[in-house]
């Protein structure tokens, strides 16, 4: 029988000594379904502290979502959160949302601003009778019912933001509208995610803040997604793996390397815990477990 799903995100946490956490993408088809509860399933025995699922901006997954949280909540031992977010709703749908998602059984959710449709350094244009900032969607949520609240961060700065200042100063104001933890888009360097939580702790930042882990299992495909949240691969990231463009096997090694020495300096440097964006495959994720040598 799976433990009720009520415990907050946060206090899981603060008390475990080291976080595991896997996020997930709503399927397109029957065999993208196949593929995450495959995932899902061989990731489990690990005992996550958490797992997410992605939330597809203007509603597109949003019943998929919300079925594939619930059906976690209830079939699995693990702890679903979902994401939110503001772009095309108002706040009357995005109340429905929580409820939805408390109906289901899920009680810990991501508030995000998202993304303008044009990408992120397109110019925000707010829904009528919705949201403009991220923390009123934190409040709506940590307000409505017993919902516990995470948010994003952002190494280097969020795309949008006037400066890394600025962008600690809005992480801040996130935690005073009920955020209770972060999670960070794709840390590359441990020395970008050190720099975020000290700026961001020096102003009154306490939140636990996860760093999010993607190999560079295929070049193109992570350098797109980090052009997609405003962002380049480090030059000396990229590096390491350009070396081995002719030779997919090599590079998929070499990122699966990567990753775990990244891992390793993150835990070593206090991080609480790691964040890891499966695109719904779990085999990288544990490869990089057997090089921390973390066992079932």
């Amino acid at each position: 029988m799976p433990p009720e799903h009520t415990t907050s995100i946060a206090d899981l946490i603060r008390q475990g000594e080291r976080s595991l956490s896997f996020e997930f993408m709503p399927p397109r088809d029957e065999a993208g379904a196949e593929q995450l509860w495959t995932a899902i399933s061989e990731l489990e025995p690990y005992a996550p502290t958490f797992v997410s699922v992605t939330y597809g901006a203007g509603g597109t997954t949003r019943d998929k979502t919300v079925h594939i949280t619930g059906r976690i909540a209830r079939e699995t031992s693990l702890v679903p959160m979902g994401h939110l977010t503001c772009v095309g709703h108002t706040r009357a749908e995005l109340e429905r949302i929580l409820d939805d998602y408390a109906a289901a059984g899920v009680h810990n959710v991501l508030a995000l601003r998202g993304d303008p449709k044009d990408g992120p350094r397109a110019e925000w244009t707010p829904t009528e009778g919705g949201f403009t900032h991220a923390c009123e969607l934190v409040s709506l949520a940590s307000n409505h019912g017993s919902f516990s609240v995470g948010v994003a961060a952002f190494p280097g700065g969020h795309p949008g933001a006037e400066s890394v200042e600025r962008d600690s100063e809005v992480l801040l104001e996130k935690q005073r509208s009920g955020a209770e933890f972060a999670i960070t888009d794709m840390v590359f360097r441990a020395a970008d995610y050190a720099e975020l939580v000290e700026r961001s702790s020096a102003i009154g930042v306490d939140i636990p803040i996860l760093p999010g882990i993607m190999p560079i299992l295929n070049l193109a495909q992570v350098a797109r997604m980090a052009e997609l949240s405003g962002r380049e691969i480090p030059a000396e990231v990229r590096a390491r793996v350009e070396r081995y463009a002719d030779d997919p096997v090599a590079l998929r090694a070499e990122g699966i390397a990567m990753a775990a020495e990244l891992c390793e300096k993150l835990l070593a440097d206090g991080a609480p815990g790691l964040h890891f964006y499966t695109l719904n495959r779990s085999k990288a994720t544990r490869q990089i477990f057997e090089a921390l040598r973390i066992t079932v």
